[in-house]
This record gives structure tokens, C-alpha cells and sequence, in this order.
């Protein structure tokens, strides 16, 4: 993973290069959408070095959430990035500039070879791993981008027809943008601790009376998540007086855990009025 983040990031810095000295803003878009790669490659990498790092008194959950405030403010600038294009864009459609469809080809060229090996890197590795699986999705959208490029290039150099590479960076600035948002969006639901996605409390509730009969009421549920991966949740169960309390919260705990992937649990069993005086919501 890391081999591959480096690639990227050296390939990021030669199209940066490639795009000035050619005044390809194709190649400039294309430097921008591997930005987008390399900073998703850098939070799966970061995960993965955090996530082994414990907690302390300051930190009780650790430096897990670190990756989603990371990702968030990665996605503003990404939306930064693609205005920047679309207006540069713009103005070169109103204003054909020269560009050196030799020097874009060379570059082009070398960026798609660059993301071929990425691709062959990450085929070896663990093909199960989602954060394997995602990267090898963003460098095959480096490679497309890439083969976009030497086509603009090979058009310019055949035609002279300048106008392809703004349209082309149109379309890559499009394709930021929607890696953007989806970035924007699922790191603010996580950082505003939204209900993790494919979670709902009413089903959760209902599964958790139906595997555990002695719970009578289930109150007071919160779910929400640490990172993409990491679902957490609280909640209170009301048994009857007498019973076995610790079969209860193991039983409780093995559903939530095999049927909703929330890992980590904190479940208050009770008998009587909720300790906290508020009103109880009995499940239907």
C-alpha cells in the first residue's frame, strides 16, 4: 500500500510538472484526480498505522477519527481544486492557449505506465482487503485518466486542435467532484455521528426481541461510528427481576456483533424505572 501511495505521488508530481511545461490543463486535472487517490491511499495507510497505536486518558477511543477529520477537510479542498479547473477551463475554451502535444504525450504516457504497475502491485496483494480493493478502484481511475490524456495528445498533435485538452480537464474535474462528495458526505455523517449506513435502530430493536426474548423493553439507543469500519453503540435492556443477567448481555452482545457488525457495545441491563428518570420507549 505504501509502495503504491509513493507512485502515485510521484506520478502526481511529474503530471504537475508535465502539465506547466506543456500548458496542459488536461494534465493538471489529471494531477488533481490522482491527488484525490493519493490522499485516499495516505487515510487507508494512516488507518492502518493508527489503528495500532493505543488509547491514553486523553485519547479514550485512540486516533481512529483522525482519518475522517483528515478526509473531510481533504474533500473541501478537493471542491477548491475542481472550481479552479472548471474556471480555468472556461477560459481557455473562450481563449485557446498552445499546448505541447509532444511533451503532454510523453507525460501522459509515463503516468499511465506509472499506474499500470500500481495495478500489478496491489493484484499481489490481498485481494479480500477493502482498503486493497479501493485503492486498486482509484488507480484504475488514474489509468483511464491517463489514457484520456494520450488521446488529447495524440488529437493535438494530429490535428492541432487545442480545445480538447479544457474540455477533457471539464471532465476530469467532473470526475473529482464526485469522488469529493462522496468523501464530504459520509465523513460529515461520521463526524456529526450519524447512524452508521445499513444500520436501522427500529430493526435493530425488533432483531434484538426476537434473539432474546427475556428483554422486555430496549430504550435509550445510540449508534453512531468511529470510522467508516468501526460502528459503536449504547443502549439499555429491561429484563425481569431474577434473571440471568450476563446470558442476557452475552446474547445481546453476539447478536449485535454477528448480525449488525457493531463490534464494540455498551448495553445497560436493568430491572426497574430507567436510573436516569426519563420516560421509557417501549418497542412495538
Amino acid at each position: 500500500m505504501l509502495l503504491v501511495l509513493l507512485l502515485t505521488a510521484g506520478l502526481m508530481v511529474v503530471e504537475v510538472v508535465g502539465g506547466v511545461l506543456s500548458g496542459s490543463l488536461a494534465l493538471l486535472a489529471d494531477a488533481g484526480h490522482m491527488l484525490t487517490d493519493a490522499a485516499a491511499l495516505a487515510l487507508a495507510w494512516l488507518a492502518f498505522r493508527l489503528g495500532r497505536r493505543p488509547s491514553d486518558r486523553r485519547r479514550s477511543f485512540g486516533y481512529h477519527r483522525l482519518q475522517v477529520l483528515a478526509a473531510f477537510v481533504n474533500g473541501l479542498s478537493l471542491f477548491l481544486l475542481s472550481a479552479w479547473i472548471l474556471w480555468e477551463a472556461a477560459q481557455r475554451l473562450m481563449e485557446p492557449q498552445p499546448v505541447l502535444g509532444g511533451t503532454m504525450m510523453a507525460v501522459a504516457v509515463l503516468g499511465g505506465l506509472g499506474n499500470l504497475a500500481g495495478l500489478y502491485i496491489l493484484h499481489r496483494g490481498d485481494r479480500k482487503n477493502l482498503n486493497v480493493r479501493g485503492a486498486a478502484l482509484h488507480v484504475l481511475g488514474d489509468l483511464l485518466g491517463s489514457v484520456a490524456a494520450v488521446v488529447a495528445a495524440g488529437i493535438i498533435l494530429a490535428t492541432g486542435w487545442t480545445p480538447i485538452d479544457p474540455i477533457l480537464s471539464v471532465l476530469v474535474a467532473l470526475l473529482i467532484l464526485r469522488g469529493a462528495w462522496e468523501v464530504v458526505r459520509q465523513s460529515a455523517h461520521i463526524l456529526v455521528e450519524g447512524t452508521p449506513v445499513g444500520i436501522d435502530v427500529d430493526e435493530l430493536r425488533s432483531a434484538l426481541h426476537e434473539a432474546v426474548p427475556a428483554v422486555t423493553d430496549i430504550h435509550h439507543v445510540h449508534v453512531w461510528s468511529l470510522t467508516a469500519e468501526r460502528p459503536l453503540l449504547t443502549m439499555h435492556a429491561v429484563v425481569p427481576p431474577g434473571t440471568d443477567r450476563d446470558a442476557v448481555l452475552r446474547d445481546l452482545v453476539e447478536t449485535l456483533r454477528g448480525r449488525f457488525g457493531i463490534g464494540h457495545a455498551t448495553v445497560q441491563v436493568e430491572t426497574g424505572p430507567c436510573p436516569d428518570g426519563r420516560e421509557m420507549h417501549h418497542a412495538a
